[in-house]
Formats: C-alpha cells, sequence, structure tokens
C-alpha cells in the first residue's frame, strides 16, 4: 500500500516510457440534507464550507517509513477530529491504491452527512486489481467507472469534492468537465477541482464549469503557488487546499541535519534533503523554532497558522496518523498572529532561499500539465 508520493514516484516509473458557459448544478444536490457547523472555525472553497483545518488521511494507509498503521486507531484519529470540529477530510485513489478511501469510509460513516469527502481521479489504475498502469487516465468514461468505485469504498452517495489528480495531456480539459458535470447532475459529484495543473487548464476548465478549488504543495518549504495560482485562485474565486503544508514532517521540527532516510522512504528521491540541501535547510526550522518558543506553539502549529494568515480561502489539510499530532494541527487554527508579527515573520522567510527540488525530475513531469485544446 502506497502513499501520495510513492505513488507519484512508481507511476512516474512506468509513465517514463509512454510520456518520453454555463455550469451544471446536480439537481439533487439541494436536496442533501448537511448540517456542517457554521462557527468562525469554517471558510469556502468557492461556495463549499469545511473546517478551516482538515485532515489529509493519505499516510493511513502506509505511512512515511512504510510500515502499516492499526486501522482501528486511523478510524479513532478520524472520528476524534471530527469530534475536535474538522469537517473536511481528503483520500484520493491513488492512496493505496483504494484502500486510504475505504479506510475513511469507515471512519466517517456514523456522521458522514456532517462533511465534506473530498477525494481524486487521475491515475491510471486498474479498477478491478487496483494495479497500476502507465500514465494518467481521465477519459470521460473512466472517470465514471472510478467514481462508481470511490462510492462504494467512502460507503456514500456522492462524492462532495472531486479533484482531478494531475492533468492528462491527452484529454481536452473541457471533456473532463463535461463527465464531471454529468456525475452532478446524477448527484455523485457535488463540487469539483483541479491538483498541480497547469495554468491555462485550470482558466478553461473553470470556464466550462465553476471550479471550487485547486490543490497543490504549498508551505513555508514551497513556495511555487504564489507565483501564478494564488493569484489566479483569488481572481477566479476558486479556494485552495495546500497539500503536504508541513513539508513532510520538515516544518514540525522532526527533522534534522543529521536525519537519512530510510530504503523506501520517498524523501530520500528529494534533492532538498539530501546532507548538503537539509544542513542548508535548516535554517527555516531554526525561525520556526523561533517563534514556536515566542508564541507559546509549536513549530507544526505556527507553520499551519501561517498559511492561514495568508488568504481566507486557503484551507490546508494536515495529514497524521497521531491522535496528539491531529489535536495540535487542528488547534493552530487559533493561533493568531497581529499585522506587524506576520510582516516580521515574512521578512524572516524572504530572507530564507531553499535549495533542491521538492520532486525528482521524473515525478515533477507531471506538475503543471496543460490539457490538449479541444478540437
Amino acid at each position: 500500500m502506497q502513499n501520495r508520493r510513492e505513488f507519484l514516484l512508481s507511476g512516474a516509473s512506468l509513465a517514463a516510457a509512454s510520456l518520453l458557459s454555463t455550469n451544471t448544478q446536480a439537481s439533487t444536490s439541494e436536496q442533501k440534507k448537511r448540517t456542517i457547523s457554521t462557527s468562525p472555525n469554517t471558510r469556502k472553497l468557492g461556495k463549499l464550507q469545511v473546517s478551516s483545518i482538515g485532515l489529509g488521511v493519505q499516510n493511513m494507509s502506509r505511512k512515511y517509513d512504510t510500515s502499516v498503521p492499526n486501522r482501528q486507531e486511523m478510524h479513532q484519529v478520524i472520528r476524534s477530529a471530527y469530534e475536535e470540529g474538522v469537517t473536511f477530510f481528503d483520500a484520493a485513489e491513488a492512496y493505496g491504491p483504494f484502500e486510504v478511501e475505504r479506510i475513511l469510509g469507515e471512519g466517517v460513516k456514523p456522521f458522514r452527512d456532517n462533511i465534506v469527502i473530498a477525494t481524486k481521479f487521475g491515475w491510471n489504475i486498474d479498477q478491478q486489481t487496483g494495479a497500476r498502469l502507465p500514465g494518467l487516465n481521465s477519459r470521460p468514461a473512466h472517470i465514471k467507472t472510478v467514481v462508481e468505485g470511490m462510492l462504494s469504498r467512502l460507503h456514500t452517495d456522492r462524492i462532495d469534492l472531486l479533484y482531478q489528480h494531475r492533468v492528462d495531456p491527452d484529454v481536452p480539459i473541457e471533456d473532463v468537465a463535461g463527465a464531471v458535470a454529468d456525475l452532478m447532475n446524477e448527484g455523485k459529484v457535488l463540487h469539483w477541482g483541479l491538483s498541480e495543473m497547469g495554468i491555462n487548464t485550470l482558466k478553461r476548465a473553470h470556464a466550462t464549469l465553476t471550479v471550487s478549488a485547486v490543490q497543490s504543495e504549498y508551505s513555508m518549504l514551497w513556495r511555487g503557488p504564489e507565483k501564478s495560482v494564488l493569484p489566479l485562485c483569488e481572481k477566479l474565486g476558486i479556494g485552495f487546499v495546500p497539500w503536504s503544508p508541513l513539508g513532510v514532517q520538515f516544518l514540525t521540527g522532526w527533522i534534522d541535519e543529521n536525519t537519512r532516510f530510510a530504503q523506501g522512504d520517498f524523501r530520500a528521491t528529494e534533492s532538498r534533503f539530501n546532507p548538503e540541501n537539509l544542513a542548508h535547510n535548516m535554517s527555516l526550522v531554526k525561525l520556526l523554532m523561533q517563534w514556536s518558543e515566542r508564541k507559546n506553539a509549536s513549530p507544526a502549529q505556527i507553520a499551519l497558522a501561517w498559511l492561514l494568515h495568508q488568504k481566507p480561502w486557503i484551507v490546508p489539510i494536515p495529514g497524521t496518523t497521531s491522535l496528539a499530532h491531529m489535536q495540535q494541527n487542528t488547534a493552530s487554527r487559533d493561533l493568531s498572529f497581529s499585522t506587524a508579527e506576520m510582516r516580521e515573520l515574512n521578512d524572516s522567510l524572504a530572507s530564507i532561499t531553499i535549495q533542491g527540488q521538492r520532486l525528482p525530475d521524473f515525478v515533477q513531469v507531471f506538475s503543471d500539465v496543460e490539457a490538449p485544446e479541444k478540437l
């Protein structure tokens, strides 16, 4: 069973050879009985209301170190998150594959109608066996088959937020949007979004069918979306969901310059974590530690609160398999910065340069892709 990055790595290896208006609303969506809280700890992704911090569940089938968590303990983390006010849970068919969706569906069953479930399609996965096939697959017929499997695994009759996990270079985004619109008409999907897409593809997608959210990597460690993606989201009224908001544990303080990753840990493939770059990049962790002491908060809480202060439509989804860490992450919504403090922190961050790439080249090739034009 694989987590997000391991799936990307293995899928990219397979793919390398093969790869060298009017918006439609589901007629049944208004009939869905929802009781999601409207407390100050909620935010909007487009028109979709969610808790200000979500829970990413990708590692609940397999952790970074390749160990397999106890399933009942993962259910408890999910249910405790709901008790803490979390109403936004993020999964994908690729995580496992399939297994994370099953764990999430089991965990949220008692309160399914009170939460938002997000999941993703787009990788080329055999829907019967879960086998990884080369490249990507966003053909309309395949999307519809994938969603049927998702509904079964998640024990639900609709997906609240369905993302295209990566842009398929062979399928026009208008065709993808058309398939999602069909699913909306059937009441099986309520909102949709894209992940790690090219800018023009996002514009075309939104013009065809209103996009509620974009999900891409964003944190103090990787600030790439600030250049083009976040300004476009603000212009179009699209929410933004940072994945890996804690920099795959780097921003928690658990990693230091002497850390070396075990065999099978995908972080060993990221050049930003090789020994030379890791030592250089520790200046960011040292800054977090200073603010952690100053604000009487954990480094992770500083990193998450910083994200929340960037824009009111940003909703991070930190993942964890630890009950204590989930509670700590969720509490970061209560951490505030004055205008002067935020200016000071941002000035300090601007003085720090991060060395190394966030992904190896053969994985990065799947990000920032533009869908082909529709003929």
